[in-house]
């Protein structure tokens, strides 16, 4: 394996993040906090490791061909949307990293209120 085979593997730990994510909402919602705890322990996981090898994907793109992105050419007329999509996903991509931490926190001291109260916000960012 390669690191151009790593936006497969990306896609795949970002799919099984989601449905993780889905599964631990499910289990909260009936109820059963060890459910949904390993749920979340799993997605925490599996989200990590999705951010490790993408950082590491583009850090080789960089090294390798001079540029960390694909540079979006056409069409033309769709590039302002595009790039208005984009703009929001980095905003939530920077904003999930401090919100998960100090969500994971507020459920390891057990802090339920203070996570119940955070977790509103940070599940669907993260979703």
């Amino acid at each position: 394996m390669t690191f151009k085979d790593l936006p497969v593997v990306n896609a795949s730990l970002n799919g099984l993040s989601a449905v993780l994510l889905a599964a631990g909402y499910f289990f909260i919602k009936r109820r059963n906090v060890v459910g949904h705890r390993n749920c979340m322990i799993s997605a925490l996981v599996t989200s990590t490791a999705f951010l490790s090898c993408y950082l590491y994907y583009h850090f080789r793109m960089q090294q390798v061909y001079g540029d960390a992105h694909t540079r979006f050419l056409n069409p033309a007329w769709f590039r302002p949307i595009y790039l208005t999509l984009l703009l929001t996903h980095l905003i939530g991509a920077f904003l999930i990293v401090p919100l998960v931490i100090m969500t994971v926190s507020r459920a390891i001291k057990q802090r339920f209120e203070l996570h119940k109260k955070i977790a509103r916000w940070t599940w669907p960012i993260w979703m």
